[in-house]
């Protein structure tokens, strides 16, 4: 389960309208609540390198990664996996998601912009074996 805010998801499909029709992309910050729930403390937007290129793919910039890191060391946060959007295309991981779900354990937090508008934002993570779960999203103040 994925301890998510109003909030934080109203921010998450802001950017991805703002993108559409490209994808957005950004850093999950957060904490593991037990070995099934992770609170996002927050949201880390990037600017998507891979935007210039294609319509469907996304690349945080590393810079903000490494930056991110930096700032997450030493405390109770960490990166817990990433945001993007998929322009026209379900809220479900595609196959280029899945040949780059190199780390096992990652939420992915995918949001679906049909013209323009957000239709539906899903939670999943990565697997050891390949593929995904779906996660449940559970909505706080």
């Amino acid at each position: 389960m994925i301890d998510l805010t109003r909030d934080q998801l109203s921010e998450i499909e802001g950017y991805a309208k703002a993108a559409y029709p490209g994808e957005c992309c950004g850093l999950l910050i957060g904490t593991t609540e037990g070995e099934d729930s992770i609170a996002i403390t927050r949201i880390v937007p990037s600017r998507n390198l891979a935007a210039e290129t294609r319509r469907d793919r996304f690349e945080i910039d590393p810079q903000v990664q490494f930056d991110t890191m930096r700032e997450l060391r030493g405390g109770g946060e960490r990166i817990v996996g990433h945001y993007h959007s998929h322009p026209d295309h379900p809220a479900h991981p595609s196959d280029t998601d899945a040949e780059m779900a190199y780390e096992p354990g990652l939420i992915w937090i995918i949001t679906e912009v049909t013209n323009g508008a957000v239709t539906e934002t899903a939670a999943f993570q990565a697997l050891q074996s390949g593929g995904f779960k779906t996660l449940t999203i559970n909505l706080g103040p």
